[in-house]
């Protein structure tokens, strides 16, 4: 017979395996991928604080070695991980923000999640200073230095090329045609190795209690 707490687990694992089974029929990842993203996101969610969810210190430093010093991008990219604007990185926030980096993933996704790290405002737009704010935070990422005249000209000439209707903005549309153009644009949008998570990451992987071939994939 079991005890009250031996069914307690068995619901708990049951929920998380039902869990790992949405996600990998919503994302790229197989149901192992899952489970092993499940494992790096527990380390990660308590590098600073135990509690399960990933705050913005601990994505800063476990990502980007930078929690000690302001950096716009690694900031902007924990903004659009965290869905729910809460401050705070859910699992699934973390598995579906992580599925728009692998090569498997659509393209207009990726477009659309590009668009999203530069709409820095949240107005549906990409502006001038916004685009030159990041233009400023990748260079400092790559540890380069540029002048400031040699930085308003790139500003400049992406907006010229961009700005199809002359408001002096890019919208997604603008956006869609621009990346169609100059593809690199979004390069940094595909991490090989999110193809083979369970095979980079042995340590992360679990035997998984569902077969991938049993998981029901939408159209």
């Amino acid at each position: 017979m079991h005890s009250l707490k031996d069914c307690f687990c068995l619901k708990k694992t049951r929920h998380l395996l039902e869990t790992h089974d949405t996600l990998a029929s919503e994302t790229c990842f197989s149901v192992n991928d899952v489970e092993a993203l499940y494992i790096l996101y527990k380390r990660l969610s308590s590098s600073i604080i135990d509690d399960g969810l990933i705050h913005k210190e601990e994505f800063l430093q476990a990502l980007f070695s930078c929690s000690h010093r302001q950096n716009l991008f690694a900031d902007r990219l924990f903004d659009v991980f965290d869905l729910k604007r809460n401050g705070i990185i859910e699992f699934g926030e973390f598995v579906r923000s992580l599925s728009i980096f692998h090569p498997k993933a659509p393209q207009q996704d990726k477009i659309t999640f590009a668009f999203k790290v530069y709409d820095l405002k949240n107005t549906g737009y990409i502006e001038r200073d916004e685009l030159k704010d990041m233009v400023l935070a990748v260079l400092e990422e790559s540890k380069l230095t540029l002048a400031n005249d040699a930085i308003e000209a790139i500003v400049h000439k992406t907006i010229e090329e961009a700005d199809l209707n002359g408001d002096g903005r890019i919208d997604p549309k603008e956006w869609k045609e621009l990346v169609s153009r100059y593809p690199s644009l979004i390069k940094n949008m595909t991490l090989p190795y999110l193809e083979e998570v369970t095979v980079l990451f042995p340590c992360f992987v679990m035997t998984s209690k569902v077969r991938d071939s049993q998981l029901v994939y939408g159209n």
